[in-house]
């Protein structure tokens, strides 16, 4: 019998959904532009089952994909299971097999050994695949358009690492798609891979190199020549799992790092630039690029750490205040001799998390930026459909140019899920185009999808797309259009 727990990730708007279904011509208020061509896909971590311990958190649920695919000025909707083999093998049981978050101790004697995959964390589309994403695995690909399940993807055992980003980059030159791979030698290990791989679906490269600690590194930076990775102490080990403790903990004694690594085949340890800097928490990547010799790198940062469901290893409380992340500028110089920073600057006063960009920007200098906002000063009635559990109400849009900002109130009694950009066109200027959004409406329990002007977002939505399903809280997603992905108009 599926009894979840009445805990926080599996009541009120986390209940399980559980839901596949197909529906046609979704109800909708304004105007869905008629250009629109394409999708948007997302994901949800969604519990097949009733956890294995009696209890969870909620980034371990499994993947469940949500495809809306706009044209002719409606909105179509598909939901399907990312079929991972976890997935498989406890369809298979009719009940939870794999225990808690990357701790494979706690699993069954039956599954010992399987990859453990929820692919729960990002849908991206490229070369012509759905890759239904999570970073302690191989990438599982999909059919964009049945969204059938295929399998893991190793590129035809060109792939050595045993990990695969939530958080691939797109280089808007030569079209590769570019990850890494960290614990690739195996759980908890310092080993990384940076790989990329060609628009044809080809592992082109795959680079080996050791990190100042293992720890978390669920994003990442690109320039034209350079890989960049950011070092926080989210850490994990063994010991820990072994005690039964949350696999990752944040340590406020250790230093973070940056690092700096070159975009080529030979580069070797001595050829990767690290620079350290004083304690931070940070998660999510706005964007970098290169100027001279000087690398920058746009990324909110926190003064603590900001999952409170990983908690501090010296067993300090929760401090929600100082989990508050604000975009900040990272700077470092190549030509340097110095591991310090030449500088950290906070860009606004504007409280947020999950940056997006215009994507044909990756690794280019840039000039907007699009947050979910997290602003307590607007009135509050309801909270939740957030990941982490905080408070995120507003839509953010930053202007690096004029250092101008915008910003778009849910209300009182909704919430926000992470925005995505789609440009007008493949050479519409930068910006120019517009934000996709999932809100959710925590009074009644159902969700909406949100289309704004992404340069004037403060007018509000020029279509609201009522989705007759509620969206549990998703992690990340992104727009492809249709000659991408197998669709027609």
């Amino acid at each position: 019998m599926a009894n979840f727990p009445q805990t926080m990730s599996f009541t009120g708007f986390n209940t399980p959904s559980r839901i596949e279904a197909d529906i046609a011509d979704l109800v909708h208020e304004g105007t869905i532009p008629p250009e629109l061509n394409g999708a948007f896909y997302r994901v949800q971590p969604d519990p097949q089952f009733p956890p294995r311990l009696g209890d969870d958190i909620a980034f371990n649920g499994d993947g469940m994909i949500t495809r809306f695919h706009i044209h002719n000025g409606q909105c179509d909707f598909r939901q399907r299971w990312a079929k991972t083999d976890k997935w498989k093998l406890e369809n298979e049981a009719g009940k939870a097999l794999f225990g808690a978050y990357r701790n494979p101790l706690t699993d069954d004697e039956s599954v010992k050994g399987k990859i453990r995959s929820t692919a729960n964390t990002n849908a991206f589309i490229f070369g012509g695949k759905l890759w239904a994403m999570k970073e302690d695995s191989p990438s599982l690909v999909m059919d964009p358009a049945t969204m059938e399940s295929f399998g893991f993807e190793k590129f035809g055992g060109k792939m050595t690492g045993e990990t695969f980003t939530a958080h691939p980059k797109i280089d808007p030159k030569t079209g590769n798609m570019i990850a890494i791979g960290y614990a690739a030698s195996g759980l908890c290990t310092d080993d990384v891979t940076y790989m990329e791989i060609s628009p044809q679906g080809e592992l082109i490269r795959e680079i080996w190199f050791k990190v100042p600690y293992y720890c978390m590194m669920h994003d990442f930076g690109v320039t034209e020549d350079y890989l960049v990775v950011h070092i926080v102490p989210s850490i994990g080990s063994w010991e820990r799992l072994e005690k039964g403790l949350p696999h990752f903990g944040f340590d406020t004694t250790m230093p973070v790092y940056l690092g700096i690594v070159p975009r080529r085949d030979d580069v070797k340890a001595d050829d990767i630039r690290w620079f350290k800097r004083d304690n931070c928490f940070a998660s999510h990547v706005m964007n970098a690029w290169q100027e001279g010799s000087k690398i920058h790198f746009d990324i909110p940062e926190a003064k603590n750490n900001m999952f409170p469901f990983f908690p501090d290893v010296h067993g300090a409380p929760f401090n929600g205040m100082e989990a508050m992340s604000y975009l900040t500028r990272w700077t470092v110089d190549l030509a340097s001799n110095s591991e310090d920073f030449e500088s950290v600057t906070k860009l606004t006063d504007t409280a947020g998390e999950f940056p997006r960009i215009d994507d044909r920007m990756t690794g280019l200098p840039y000039r907007y930026g699009w947050m979910l906002e997290m602003d307590y000063k607007r009135p509050v009635e309801l909270k939740g459909g957030s990941a982490g559990g905080l408070l995120m109400n507003c839509l953010c849009l930053i202007d690096h140019q004029t250092g101008e900002e915008q910003h778009w109130w849910c209300g009182p009694v909704s919430s926000l899920q992470e925005p995505c950009f789609i440009p007008r066109s493949p050479d519409a200027p930068e910006g120019d185009g517009w934000i996709v959004q999932i809100c959710n409406r925590l009074e009644d329990h159902r969700s909406d999808l949100l289309l704004f002007d992404a340069l004037d977002i403060e007018k509000g939505p020029i279509a609201t797309i009522n989705i007759p399903v509620r969206m549990r809280f998703g992690l990340h997603g992104n727009w492809a259009n249709a000659d991408q992905i197998g669709l027609a108009a």
